[in-house]
């Protein structure tokens, strides 16, 4: 088998901002795994990379990808355990090169265009006027449950935005979920979920930033609204430190992030741990391309889920890779009669 890399700069349509920043462009990387005998067949992975956010936002990240095609190509080991998204990258791409197809890891109805997966519709922060404007296109497009990022207005404005959606929209009728990215602080956190809880939101991730784990157990025993977490799993790799968290915090929910939270295996270990616990899950994407989106979407697809899935950011960029990929509505499909347009890469061994 041989491995080589490439980087690839994503272009936002928007600038997508959080409470942490504001992004106009994001480097992600592809690794590709081939039969040195049979170039045709290989297998495609997405190492998506978060800088500013991801625990292997390091200054070698590059030169450990180099590191690793070489290691592959001379079957020799590789520690990549503290690289969650290089371990996501690769555990889809030897999925899809067993499986003989290069973008199906992970076969199943999804793959064949029989089934659909629920997704929640993301709002990106903004002023009051473009938020409304990105929720009054989600729900034009029928979605029943839509994801707000928030913290980066004024509060009291957020509130407004979300009074005017729960009086025009029934919590039977459309489910919000709230991403605050960590903009509370612990002082005020507990004020602001006791405000937010009168709106009847489904759940509110990160309230307050990962690390704080006293805080963030306090508020989960005594929250009005049910807390997600996400930046929390960022950096935790063993099985009993992850344990170990759960235990301690108790939140009511978590996030899973492969490219965060230790690849496709790391994401399993939490799920199977959260359900241990009786803690709830759901998949969310990481700004991946569809290359990674694609991946997640067939894991999700393999596992027993009931509620939508935060798989929706493959419509973020003006150039990301074209796909089978569809969304219609708040269904993500899988056209399988459409074709995969990779573009030409710089792709580089080890």
């Amino acid at each position: 088998m041989k491995a080589a890399y490439a980087r690839y700069t994503l272009r936002f349509k928007e600038p997508a901002i959080t409470s942490r920043s504001t992004m106009t462009v994001k480097d992600t990387y592809f690794i590709k795994l081939w039969d040195e005998a049979d170039p045709s067949h290989f297998g495609i992975g997405e190492c998506a990379l978060f800088k500013g956010l991801g625990a292997d936002d390091v200054p070698n990240y590059e030169a450990t990808l180099a590191h690793l095609c070489q290691c592959i190509g001379e079957d020799s080991p590789c520690d990549i355990s503290s690289y969650s998204s290089i371990r996501f990258g690769l555990d889809t791409a030897l999925l899809a090169y067993q499986n003989g197809n290069p973008f199906t890891p992970l076969p199943s109805p999804f793959t064949e265009g029989r089934e659909s997966i629920i997704i929640n519709g993301l709002i990106w922060m903004g002023d009051a006027e473009v938020m409304t404007r990105r929720i009054t296109e989600k729900l034009e497009k029928g979605f029943s449950c839509i994801k707000l990022k928030i913290g980066g207005i004024d509060f009291n404005r957020e509130l407004e935005i979300l009074d005017k959606l729960r009086c025009a929209f029934s919590p039977e009728r459309l489910t919000i979920r709230l991403d605050a990215n960590g903009a509370f602080s612990p002082d005020d956190a507990m004020e602001r979920l006791n405000r937010l809880a009168v709106l009847d939101i489904h759940s509110i991730e990160q309230p307050i930033r990962q690390g704080q784990w006293d805080k963030m157990a306090y508020l989960c025993a005594n929250t009005p609204i049910p807390i997600a977490l996400d930046e929390e799993l960022i950096g935790i790799d063993s099985l009993i430190d992850k344990r170990k968290m759960l235990t301690y915090i108790a939140p009511q929910y978590i996030i899973l992030k492969p490219a965060l939270c230790g690849g496709l295996s790391g994401a399993t270990e939490w799920m199977q741990i959260a359900e241990q616990k009786n803690i709830g899950w759901w998949v969310t994407s990481a700004l991946e391309s569809n290359i990674g989106l694609n991946a997640l979407a067939q894991w999700v697809a393999c596992l027993d889920v009931d509620m939508p899935q935060g798989l929706g950011t493959g419509q973020l960029y003006e150039n990301n890779i074209p796909s089978p990929l569809t969304l219609d509505g708040e269904r993500l499909s899988y056209q399988a009669d459409k074709q995969w347009e990779l573009p030409d890469l710089n792709w580089i061994e080890g």
